[in-house]
This record gives C-alpha cells, structure tokens and sequence, in this order.
C-alpha cells in the first residue's frame, strides 16, 4: 500500500494578504519559538507596536530578554518585519529579507531601519520644482542597498511644462532605475503601479516632505489621509508623523513614511555600485590601480571630466556618498572595538571579585 504524502498546510489567506508564504513557514520553523504565532509590524509606536495577524490587529510590546538582546536600534521590530507574538509580547523577529537602512543622526554609528522585508522601494521627487537631482542619487544608494527594487516616482507632474525633459535628467543619474512621471490629480501614470503593486507584495514610498507621498496613498486607497500645505520654501509639513504599512485592496501593501530631512548612509558598498557603475567603469580605466584621480598621467577620471563624458557635479556627489561612506566604516570599527574593550574590562573586573590572581 502506497502512503499518500503529506500535504503542504496551507497560507492563512489574512496573512498571505500581508505578505506571508511558503518561505516564511520554513523560516518560522526552524526558530526555537514554536508556540509563537506570525504577525507583521504595522505601526511601531515608542512602547508597543500595532501588529497584522491573522485575527486582526493586535497590540504588542516586546520581551524583557528580546530588549536586553538588541544591541542597537536595528535589533528591535522595524515596520514590515515578521515577528512571533505570544499573549501580546513579541519575541522574536525573523530574519529580514531586505531592510532599508540609514545611520541614526548625531553622529552616532547605530543603524535606523526604516523599512523592513520591502519588494519595492517608489523614491518620490516632485515635479511643482526642478528635481535635486543629488538628492535623489542618494536616496536611490540607499534603496539599492536595502535589496529592494528602487523605482523613480516623479509626481505632479501637471505642474510641470517639460515633463519629458525632467525624466531625461533623473534618467541621466539613475541609469537602469525605472523613472515614471504621474500625477494624483489627473491620474496619468498611474500604471505603474500595476506593474509593482500586487497582492501579497510590499512597496515603500521615500522622499522629501512635501513631494506627495501621502496624496499618491491617498489615491491608491481612496480614502483621505491628511496632508498639509507646502511651504513657500518648497518643502512640506510633516503631517505623517510615523511609519505605517497600509493594505490596498487588490494591490498589497504600501509603506507610508514621514518626509526625511536628513539621510545618512549605513552600508552603501553595493548601492553605490549600482548608482555609479559608469563612473567605477572609467576608473577602472586608469593607468594606474591606484590612481588617486588629482592630476595623475592617464587618468581616465580627469579625461572624462575634461571631454564632458562625466558630470562634474555627478562625480562630486559620488565622491562626496563614498567619503561618508568610508566614515561610517571607521565610525562602526571603533565603536567595535570599543566594546570588545568594554567587555574585556567587565570579564577582568568578575575575575577579580572572584579572587582569582593567576596563581595555581
């Protein structure tokens, strides 16, 4: 007699809605938490987190010995993790897939996640103004990094006279990234986000305050969060004031994300690859390996730039990410080794009360 095989439990459809499949059960079981059950970040407050499960919204904070373990903001639940909830308390978060990451301000060498196990990442530029185009390559760095699929959202565009011109220009810094231009109050180009929001995928959108993330919600939602006024500088109020993950219905979920000031880089090695491949590409044509690109023979650098192969601006902007870059390295290695040190003094110090000199 022939067993029949066992058959593949099958999704929680609630949870599938939020993102949940075949790979997630296999990592969930090979955590130790068994009696946990799965559930995503929706909304993470100071204290306590709204989470997705799959008997609706519930509310959590995590556990004494998940908190003493995280040894930096990145060890606590981002918005878009999974985590095992148990009675209300989360005890564990599964490893993220992607994570969109910037370094804390201050200068303080700890990692922000600001979104967790993101398919896609919409980097949002208004067209009411010229694009900063150096703002966006370093938004598009950062979102490279993260492993999700960056795509360029240029809204309002109905106020915008050349919108094929400023497509050209955000194409000219983002070679190989998707750049769409759309507009919420006439609704061209909405089209794209048949392309990258479909059920059970999660997207992000990042930008500036003011360049209408919320409204481009709005409008994937039909209903009416608020939003605010621009200033008369360009720049918009912070009316979304936290991190949500909102479900569309019929088009997965979307990150809504308060306007960013200030992001700075974590880890940028592949992000910077991907953003400035063209400009690796000439260094690598360079007489010599280590060409330090001031004035050196055969430096491919110096030529492009003198033809006007290669932006001038483009190369400082590159240049300017990789500095900071190298900064955060030293930064992450001697706060390393500052608490190797740290330990080592606390291991000293408990040999010492227990009155052990070396001696046999």
């Amino acid at each position: 007699m022939v067993r029949d095989e066992p058959k593949e439990k099958p999704l929680h459809p609630q949870l599938s809605a939020f993102g949940w499949d075949p790979g997630w059960d296999s990592v969930r079981a090979a955590d130790p938490h068994t009696d946990c059950d799965p559930a995503r970040v929706a909304v993470q407050h100071r204290g306590a987190y709204v989470l997705y499960t799959a008997d609706g919204d519930r509310t959590a904070a995590i556990s004494g010995r998940l908190r003493h373990e995280a040894r930096s903001p990145a060890g606590f639940p981002a918005v878009g993790d999974w985590v095992l909830v148990r009675d209300g308390t989360i005890h564990a978060i599964l490893p993220r897939r992607t994570a969109f990451s910037r370094k804390v301000t201050l200068g303080v060498a700890e990692e922000q996640v600001v979104a967790a196990n993101i398919d896609v990442v919409f980097v949002v530029a208004s067209l009411g103004a010229e694009p900063n185009l150096r703002r966006l390559e370093r938004f598009l760095t950062v979102a490279y990094e993260s492993g999700a699929q960056p795509v360029v959202l240029l809204s309002k565009s109905d106020l915008c006279l050349d919108v094929p011109g400023a497509v050209a220009a955000v194409e000219g810094v983002a070679p190989g990234t998707p750049v769409n231009a759309l507009s919420a109050y006439t609704g061209d180009g909405f089209e794209v986000f048949d392309r990258h929001c479909t059920p059970g995928r999660t997207a992000v959108f990042l930008g500036p305050s003011g360049v209408g993330k919320t409204t481009l919600l709005n409008a994937l939602t039909g209903t009416e969060r608020p939003t605010a006024a621009v200033l008369e500088d360009g720049r918009g109020r912070h009316t979304t004031t936290r991190r949500e993950l909102v479900l569309v219905a019929g088009r997965g979920l979307v990150l809504d994300t308060p306007g960013m000031r200030e992001l700075q880089l974590w880890e940028a090695d592949a992000g910077l690859a991907a953003m400035f491949g063209d400009i690796e590409a000439i260094e690598s044509r360079c007489r010599f390996a280590d060409c330090g690109h001031h004035g050196e023979p055969g430096c491919a650098i110096q030529s492009a730039l003198d033809d006007g192969s290669l932006s001038a601006d483009r190369y400082a902007s590159f240049r300017k990410l990789e500095r900071e870059e190298t900064h955060t390295a030293q930064q992450k290695d001697a706060r390393a080794l500052s608490d190797v040190k740290r330990l080592q003094r606390a291991f000293a110090r408990r040999v010492r009360r227990a009155g052990w000199r070396g001696q046999d």
